[in-house]
C-alpha cells in the first residue's frame, strides 16, 4: 500500500460528508421526519432523518432543495440539516427580520418596525377561551358572529338605555 491510497481514502471521505439534494418525498409520520432525497444524478437515498429546529417544523414540497450530511462520509445513513425552497421563499425582508411562509402565499411576518403582518388565504382561527387586547382595534369589514360585546363594563346584548325618545332624538346613557 503506497502512502497515496490512505490520502486517496481519506479525500473521498471529506468529498462524501455533505452534499446537496433534491427532496423528493416526505414521511411525516415518523417520530424524526423522513425524506427521500436525490443527491446526485441517479444518487436517491430513502429514509433520510431530517433534523428541524425545536419548535418549528415543515413539511417540504417535493422539489425543494436540501443539505445533507453523512457522518463519517458513509452515504448509507444520510442526514438532512437544512431545507429551503428558493419557488416559495419571502424576498426582500429587511435585515433582522423573520417570516413563516407556505407555498400558497400565506405567511407571518415580524417586520423591523414593530408590526406583525398575517396574511391567510380564507381565515386565522384563534383558539382560545379570552382574547386580552391593549391598545386600538380597527376593523375594517364586517364582525359576525359576536355572542356579546362588553364595553365599559356594560353588555352590548341586552342592555337598556334611558331617556328613549321617539324620533330622531339620541338616547339617554345605557343603564347599568
Amino acid at each position: 500500500m503506497s502512502l497515496s491510497d490512505p490520502v486517496r481514502a481519506l479525500r473521498h471521505l471529506i468529498v462524501n460528508i455533505v452534499s446537496r439534494a433534491v427532496v423528493r418525498l416526505v414521511n411525516d409520520d415518523a417520530k424524526m421526519q423522513l425524506l427521500q432525497v436525490e443527491i446526485l444524478k441517479g444518487e436517491v437515498r430513502d429514509r433520510a432523518e431530517r433534523f428541524q429546529n425545536y419548535g418549528f417544523t415543515s413539511v417540504p414540497l417535493a422539489g425543494a432543495e436540501a443539505v445533507v450530511v453523512f457522518p463519517g462520509g458513509q452515504r448509507e445513513h444520510p442526514l438532512v440539516i437544512a431545507v429551503d425552497d428558493r419557488r416559495y421563499r419571502l424576498k426582500a425582508l429587511e435585515a433582522g427580520e423573520v417570516a413563516l411562509y407556505t407555498d400558497q402565499g400565506d405567511y407571518v411576518h415580524l417586520k423591523r418596525n414593530g408590526n406583525i403582518a398575517i396574511k391567510a388565504s380564507t381565515e386565522v382561527v384563534l383558539d382560545v377561551p379570552l382574547v386580552t387586547m391593549t391598545g386600538d382595534l380597527t376593523v375594517n369589514g364586517t364582525v359576525t358572529g359576536a355572542v356579546d360585546v362588553i364595553a365599559d363594563g356594560i353588555s352590548g346584548k341586552g342592555h337598556v338605555h334611558s331617556g328613549v325618545q321617539g324620533g330622531p332624538s339620541n338616547t339617554g346613557a345605557p343603564v347599568p
